[in-house]
């Protein structure tokens, strides 16, 4: 007769019980919200275990760069505080320190350990590979919208009668969410969770609405396209686009999506629509399409493609700068398009000034007889209003623009580095700041525009990429909107094929302005994917180029400026060279 005999498990079997756990509850304040641009100003850090408190971290960091005013305003941290402050790179050993063998702890814990790891790879440290534990994801898992209207850290420690209140400073915040933490814990052990261990699977498990609609992806094809999630009234709450269609849809049942928006839209969708598409670009241009059409709510991105405003060199005898949300059939200059009003105004005040035009905003005819304002005093204006300039003196500055709008921003580029550099010499470097980053503006816009009006202007460019497998994906592009796609069996005559695509393609009757027949992210993914290795051009009808003196030559500079390749401190040298 055979007995079983059982074995006891061992503690790493069991997990790390929580109140054995060493957690470093951390929080950062920083100029901004990309490690890529911005840098940390202050770091807050407790480290707890069992609810004892073993230590406390606390530092400002001296980010070498000014601290918006917005961010001033928002934590109190001000330039006079930390200009003695120690830099990143001597604080980061410390804190390094500190964390050593812990479980990391933050409220929106990407953010923070995300400029940890920026900072580790600049200074050539290896990124922390600490457990990581963030409150905001584990408050929405335990939460419900009964309970608390968000799960900002405010709302939490308001709720749960934090010691501490939360107030934009790094150790204040550090400590409210001490208290959040061990809120959650108390939460979770309802559920069974009583190690770290089980606390981590908690966070990543799918929720029961995750599993209970995994039959959607059951009939989706394992092709390239466009998916669809859609309600029990057939709206559209979010598309997308994947290589491999099955793969992806399923993989929103899955404990791998944790994004809150896509859950709750998981939880309120009936089926799943697909478009299967020939080709990689096919998908991602129809996504473009779908999401500008049907607007789906749980999409952030391109849902408005429609709200784009342009800077217009209007069509009349004295021409000036207007913000407008058309472009027509006239002989006017168009710049644009930008996302936003702010952004063109700032084109504008860049513009002029490098260039006399009139501000004034009604119509001005030859025959207008009105007093002068400021600027003709100033020397900014020539004041056709008064006649003293006419129409044809006016037109060389009128046409001065239009070259800087749509061919050579050099002129616009020189006048405001020279007024940048003068600022920088008296000391006023907020101002000059300001005009950075309205040439920036400026500059990048117009660079983009002639990228693309490069593409638009031609009307027929058929090309072809290698496909996987063998043969050849091929796309037919007329004035920057993709017609056509198809993929070439390996060994097929070309020549036929191509024929055949040309032939059964969309037809484009041109419109009016730099983008006359696709929105400028659709035509920015097809040169994307035109840029891209491999791609052969098959015919083209026109010519293909950029001005010789565009504003490509430009945006590179403008973007080392912001990279900090170039000195962030304005007193340390030209702005820009």
């Amino acid at each position: 007769m055979l007995v079983e005999i059982g074995v006891q498990g061992t503690l790493d079997e069991l997990g790390t019980p929580l109140d054995q756990v060493t957690f470093v509850v951390f929080d950062l304040e920083t100029t901004g919200g990309s490690p890529a641009e911005h840098a940390i100003t202050e770091i807050g850090a407790v480290k707890v275990r069992g609810g004892e408190v073993l230590g406390e971290f606390a530092t400002l960091v001296d980010p070498g760069r000014p601290i918006p005013p917005f961010i001033t305003v928002l934590t109190g941290i001000t330039d006079v505080m930390v200009v003695a402050a120690p830099r990143i790179e001597r604080v980061l050993p410390a804190f390094l320190e500190f964390i050593r063998g812990a479980t990391l702890v933050a409220h929106n814990a990407p953010f923070d350990v995300g400029f940890i790891k920026a900072d580790c790879q600049a200074h050539g440290y290896p990124p922390p590979a600490n457990p990581v534990v963030d409150t905001a994801d584990l408050a929405r898992r335990v939460l419900t919208r009964d309970e608390v209207p968000n799960c900002k850290l405010s709302t939490l420690a308001r709720v749960f009668r934090s010691t501490t209140e939360p107030c934009h400073r790094a150790l204040a915040d550090a400590k409210a969410t001490v208290d959040v933490l061990h809120a959650l814990i108390e939460r979770v052990g309802a559920f069974g969770v009583q190690t770290l261990e089980e606390l981590k699977g908690f966070v990543r498990a799918p929720t029961p609405e995750q599993k209970r609609k995994r039959h959607l992806a059951a009939a989706v094809p394992s092709e390239p396209g466009v998916y669809v999630f859609e309600d029990d009234r057939g709206e559209a709450l979010y598309v997308g686009k994947s290589g491999d269609l099955r793969r992806r849809v399923r993989s929103y049942f899955t404990a791998g999506e944790t994004r809150p928006r896509i859950r709750e839209m998981i939880g309120i969708a009936e089926r799943v629509r697909t478009i299967v598409c020939a080709t990689g670009l096919e998908a991602e241009v129809r996504e473009l399409r779908l999401i500008g059409a049907t607007k789906p709510r749980y999409n952030r991105r391109s849902r408005f493609p429609e709200k784009v405003v342009w800077l217009k060199l209007t069509d009349e005898p004295f021409p000036r700068l207007s913000i407008v949300r058309e472009v027509k059939h006239d002989q006017a200059a168009y710049l644009g398009p930008f996302t936003s009003a702010r952004g063109a105004a700032d084109a504008r005040s860049a513009l002029h000034e490098a260039l006399p035009l009139r501000q004034c905003t009604e119509r001005m005819t030859a025959r207008t007889r009105r007093s002068a304002c400021a600027l003709a005093e100033m020397g900014r204006c020539g004041a056709p209003c008064e006649g003293r300039q006419t129409v044809e003196e006016y037109r060389r500055h009128a046409e001065e623009a239009r070259a800087a709008m749509e061919d050579d921003p050099g002129q616009v580029f020189s006048a405001l580095e020279a007024r940048m550099e003068r600022l920088a010499a008296e000391q006023r470097y907020e101002e000059a700041a300001v005009d950075r980053d309205r040439l920036a503006v400026y500059v990048r816009t117009a660079a983009r525009m002639q990228r693309l009006r490069s593409l638009t202007v031609i009307p027929q460019m058929i090309a072809a990429s290698p496909a996987f497998g063998g043969g050849w994906e091929i796309h037919v592009v007329r004035h920057g909107r993709l017609v056509a796609a198809g993929v070439m069996p390996r060994g097929a005559h070309p020549t036929p094929y191509v024929d055949a695509l040309e032939a059964t393609a969309e037809t484009v009757v041109p419109g009016p302005g730099p983008l006359p027949a696709a929105g400028a992210e659709e035509t920015e993914c097809v040169l994307r994917w035109l840029d891209s290795p491999g791609v052969r051009l098959v015919r083209v009808d026109g010519t293909w180029s950029l001005p010789a003196r565009g504003a490509g030559r430009l945006k590179e500079r403008i973007d080392l400026a912001y990279q900090g390749v170039q000195p962030h401190r304005p007193r340390e040298g030209r702005p820009l060279r």
